[in-house]
């Protein structure tokens, strides 16, 4: 079942999904490598970024704890364009190449995302539906409660349980470091969240 170009299986791993986003990404790649030698390197990785990341980052936040085979998939998808971008060789070494394009890994992508979300969703209290799944925690004993307040991580059973909005959110945002959470604008946060996550993926 398809909803708003998101592939869902029954049990949400959304596996079908992220082999339909490698698929698409990986025909662009083909027509991308074969004009390579003929654009510049901005240009090559406009096209990159416009035809095979926008597709891997669409609607990326439901794939929060999904298993890590499919997190692979679109992982291997993100590789073979910093390749092709960098002209690089099939054995080169990934990290390197991502750092240098200042790309973050897929899954770092998936935090990125969430906890931008999150981030608008405090700022604008809308919307609502999702508002309310967020509160903030009253009691908390965390020493960085004082200056930093956390949000409540609901207790949930099941590590599928644990994917829903309402656990994922707050978990993300809170694991966050202070410098990050004690952003007013949305222009700083995104910055400062964006220097963590590329710091942590390749420290």
């Amino acid at each position: 079942m398809r909803v708003l170009g998101v592939t869902l299986d029954r049990r949400l791993t959304f596996d079908n999904h992220a082999s339909a986003v490698a698929r698409s990404c990986n025909y662009h790649a083909h027509a991308i490598r074969h004009i390579r030698h003929l654009l510049t390197l901005d240009l090559a990785q406009t096209l990159a970024c416009s035809l095979m990341l926008s597709r891997i980052d669409y609607c990326n936040s439901v794939l929060h704890g999904a298993p890590s085979i499919t997190i692979q998939k679109l992982q291997r998808v993100q590789n073979n364009a910093a390749r092709i971008v960098l002209q690089a060789p099939r054995r080169s070494d990934v990290n390197s190449l991502l750092q240098t394009l200042h790309w973050l890994p897929v899954e770092r992508r998936i935090t990125y995302k969430l906890a931008l979300l999150t981030f608008k969703i405090q700022q604008t209290s809308s919307p609502q539906y999702l508002n309310q799944h967020i509160p903030l925690r009253t009691n908390a004993s965390n020493t960085r409660s004082s200056f930093v307040p956390l949000l409540c991580v609901p207790f949930r059973r099941t590590s599928f349980a644990r994917r829903s909005f309402s656990t994922a959110a707050p978990l993300t945002r809170n694991s966050l470091p202070p410098a990050v959470l004690n952003c007013d604008s949305l222009c700083t946060f995104k910055s400062r969240l964006k220097t963590h996550l590329f710091s942590t993926a390749f420290c």
